[in-house]
């Protein structure tokens, strides 16, 4: 989804090879893997709670590895730099996200409940997410670390066209609405309704400003004959 390439690291059996066994007296690469898997993980959750409490600029890789409990070559071993890490943080966060959003299409839902479930569950994530909450900061950020951020928003507008456009052939969106129009303007909405809510309420209004916001986008999708369906 993100444009991002990870940073290319060597092996991990190369990296433990003097490592054995104690009973085969051979390297067990699945384990030593595991174990990168799981520094990595730590690395990005911890990196996630620093950026989210002081965002970028604040954020030292000292602090980061002391937060997630790992060494400074654990770290680098996984990330060259701190851009590095705050690009693999965003990432993450659009994984979240885009795994929640292919459960919901996958219910089989019409396109524009879909849609409003989506909105919905994001918001629920930037509730529960630590590393969505923190990804959404870093991307705003951006500027900071020269970092290309906009991967994610290209594909929520994409994947918004196209539910705008299956909900117009079910009958539930105006056939006069233009999808790739609608589609900017409702991530661009929602970006500024959780933006807005950050900054007046640290989001604990968040889900009732996505209800809010699609109760009035609603008569202007909806056919005059036709009720909404799931409408907030």
């Amino acid at each position: 989804m993100l444009t991002w390439t990870p940073p290319i690291f060597r092996p991990v059996s190369f990296m433990y090879s003097s490592i054995t066994d104690a009973e085969t007296g051979e390297v067990s690469t699945r384990i030593m893997q595991q174990r990168a898997k799981a520094t990595r993980t730590a690395v990005i959750q911890g990196a996630s709670s620093i950026f989210e409490e002081v965002g970028y600029g604040n954020a030292s890789l000292s602090d980061v590895t002391d937060r997630a409990s790992v060494t400074k070559g654990a770290l680098y071993f996984h990330f060259k730099s701190k851009e590095d890490l705050a690009l693999a943080v965003i990432a993450e966060q659009h994984n979240i996200v885009r795994v929640a959003g292919e459960k919901i299409a996958a219910a089989g839902l019409p396109a524009l409940e879909t849609m409003i479930a989506m909105c919905r569950t994001f918001g629920q994530q930037l509730l529960d997410e630590p590393i969505v909450r923190a990804g959404i900061r870093l991307t705003f950020e951006a500027s900071a670390f020269n970092g290309d951020v906009k991967g994610p928003y290209q594909d929520w507008v994409t994947t918004m066209e196209m539910l705008t456009r299956q909900a117009q052939l079910e009958g539930d969106v105006r056939p006069d609405v233009d999808a790739a129009d609608f589609a900017r303007y409702l991530v661009a909405s929602f970006t500024g309704v959780q933006m807005v809510s950050n900054v007046l309420t640290e989001r604990r209004d968040v889900l009732k400003r996505i209800d809010d916001m699609w109760r009035f986008m609603m008569p202007a999708l909806v056919p005059i004959d036709r009720e909404g369906p799931g409408a907030p």
